[in-house]
């Protein structure tokens, strides 16, 4: 089912429930109670859950990349100890690298495949798995998410603070960071903005809460946000964003892709949005190649 055949209700729903504020049930049942003339709106809403199969545009077998798990010391964070997906291009380096962070769910397939992407284009990539030290992404969505949100937050996030480093310092790293991710992993790019300080070069966040106001002063990384046109919820807080960024001198731009929706990146639902996609990662990987070698 393509996105035009998906009525606004249906994703109105699915934006509370990949947000964590109703479970599948939830989710499938106030679907069925919807009015919508001449259509399933059960069927609409089956049709937004996450198809992996399809997210997968670089395999882990290509040659011209390496991909590994690898563990490494998180003090502070949820155990001490953390467990990253880290791709290699074929290569002696050094590479720039890259840190990629997953939406609200743990580490599922389709950014994986991100990374594998970033590995393609000649960058060191870590995509750490948030909940490795629960027992990791547990194969599904729907139980990802409830695992998160189990958390501590602070917690969680110094396990990033940590996997940047890690990747920053990589023996194949030419010391240079950029952080990119997606909705909580958006956010969390732009914590990591302020948390990192100089230690960052810079910070590419989809669709992902805006970094504290008063913390923005500590940015010193080039910041690239993409935003989705149709995101309430996240784009009330680009204003107040863009004037701390402005205020405070930090290098940044904006970019807000017509006819989308939060989630247009991920290839594996129909909130895809093939143009705006591949739009926002040549903008992406030509402001890392520019920022980090």
């Amino acid at each position: 089912m393509k996105q035009h055949e998906i009525d606004d209700q249906v994703f109105e729903l699915y934006d509370e429930y990949c947000h964590g504020n109703m479970d599948r049930r939830d989710f499938l049942r106030r679907a069925g109670q919807l009015s919508i003339a001449g259509a399933s709106a059960v069927a609409m809403a089956q049709a937004l859950i996450p198809n992996y199969a399809d997210a997968q545009e670089i395999q882990f077998t290509d040659e011209r990349i390496k991909a590994n798990w690898v563990d490494y010391p998180s003090p502070g964070g949820t155990s001490g100890q953390m467990r990253g997906y880290l791709v290699t291009p074929v290569g002696e380096g050094p590479f720039p690298a890259v840190l990629v962070m997953h939406e609200n769910r743990g580490l599922n397939p389709y950014v994986r495949d991100v990374a594998r992407r970033f590995a393609v284009a000649g960058f060191l990539a870590l995509a750490p798995d948030g909940l490795a030290p629960i027992g990791g992404y547990p194969g599904n969505d729907d139980d990802g998410r409830a695992m998160q949100r189990t958390l501590d937050q602070a917690k969680l996030r110094q396990d990033m603070v940590n996997s940047a480093r890690y990747v920053k310092s990589h023996e194949l790293s030419n010391g240079k960071l950029g952080a990119t991710g997606f909705c909580w992993g958006g956010g969390t790019t732009n914590f990591l903005a302020t948390e990192l300080g100089d230690e960052l070069n810079a910070g590419a966040p989809f669709y992902g809460s805006a970094a504290a106001t008063d913390k923005v002063k500590d940015i010193t990384a080039a910041i690239q946000v993409h935003y989705a046109e149709d995101d309430k919820r996240v784009n009330a807080m680009r204003s107040e964003y863009e004037s701390a960024l402005k205020a405070n001198g930090v290098t940044y731009e904006m970019h807000t892709y017509p006819g989308t929706r939060h989630g247009f990146h991920n290839y594996s639902t129909p909130r895809y949005n093939d143009e705006a996609a591949q739009l926002a990662w040549q903008r992406m990987v030509a402001f890392f190649n520019e920022h980090l070698r």
